[in-house]
């Protein structure tokens, strides 16, 4: 593993550290918008008071925190995988290059003793998981892993309900930031509630310290904040372009892991560009208050 060095000072004297996913750089986003926005996250991290450290696997190494170079090369290069935690032994033994997942990032920021973590939407279950078995390593992996992962809630595109069941099955506390309703990633209601809500950093940040003094900080938690009001996708136009796209997806024969960038690439051409707006949107929120937790814990 290789820490950056202003992430490696950074944690050295306690200063507060985010870590990013780069998959929304290599499959998430299309280019050449994904490095704008790449770049973009990074300075939010850095406007909410912390350090920013994107993960990925480079010549079989784990980065934790890019330079600008690297983080171009993820963006442009075609050979970049998209690596969970099972895959990151491969991608090593080979030196590959790989964007990390929800999962991946969550795993190796926490090996590099980060606790804060802010990304877009987190994995879930899948829709007709009741006969695929289909469900994100993330939830397994943050169950885990003593991380706070700051997300607009779910994608849309998943089983939300069946998600948040899993969620309380593996231990993983679920917060609503100033919010009683689960987020949907492009809408700021899933229709589900959220039963324990916190209304600042500094409020977050003691529940994280509540985690420590009760020695449950091995189990991972979930932040959910909303897209703001002003950027969340129209809901009509969302349930429309996202029933056409689990069809499409269906007929195609799309499946498993490919699913989620197929229908967030359907979203993208379907709405015109409306869904990127909101999902850099969230994502760069998220940036900004995962950062002022960060702070706000180590302050």
């Amino acid at each position: 593993m290789l820490i950056a060095p202003e992430v490696a000072d950074a944690l050295a004297s306690a200063r507060p550290v985010v870590a990013l996913e780069s998959t929304i750089i290599s499959h998430g986003l299309p280019r050449p918008d994904n490095l704008r926005v790449a770049r973009e996250i990074e300075q939010s991290v850095r406007d909410g008071g912390a350090v920013p450290a994107t993960v990925a696997v480079v010549g079989g190494e784990a980065r934790i925190g890019l330079d600008d170079e690297t983080l171009a090369e993820l963006a442009s290069s075609d050979t970049v995988e998209k690596v969970s935690v099972r895959d990151l032994a491969y991608i090593t033994a080979v030196n590959g290059i790989g964007a990390t997942t929800v999962a991946s990032t969550a795993h190796l920021a926490a090996t590099a003793g980060i606790r804060v973590f802010a990304t877009g939407g987190l994995g879930g279950v899948h829709r007709g998981a009741r006969d695929t078995w289909d469900e994100s390593a993330d939830l397994a992996t943050i169950s885990r892993t003593p991380v706070l992962v700051v997300c607009a809630g779910v994608k849309s595109i998943l089983d939300v309900g069946a998600t948040l069941e899993r969620l309380e099955s593996l231990n993983i506390g679920v917060l609503g930031y100033r919010t009683g309703r689960f987020p949907g990633f492009y809408l700021r209601d899933s229709g589900h509630a959220v039963r324990w809500t916190v209304a600042t950093p500094g409020e977050v940040a003691a529940v994280l310290r509540g985690q420590d003094s009760q020695q449950t900080a091995g189990y991972g938690m979930v932040l959910a904040n909303p897209i703001d009001p002003g950027d969340e996708l129209d809901r009509a136009l969302h349930d429309r372009t996202l029933a056409a796209g689990l069809a499409a997806a269906d007929a195609a024969g799309v499946t498993g892991k490919d699913v989620t960038p197929f229908l967030l690439d359907f979203f993208h051409r379907e709405t015109r560009g409306a869904s990127l707006a909101a999902n850099v949107a969230l994502v760069r929120s998220n940036a900004r208050l995962a950062a002022e937790i960060a702070a706000s814990y180590l302050a």
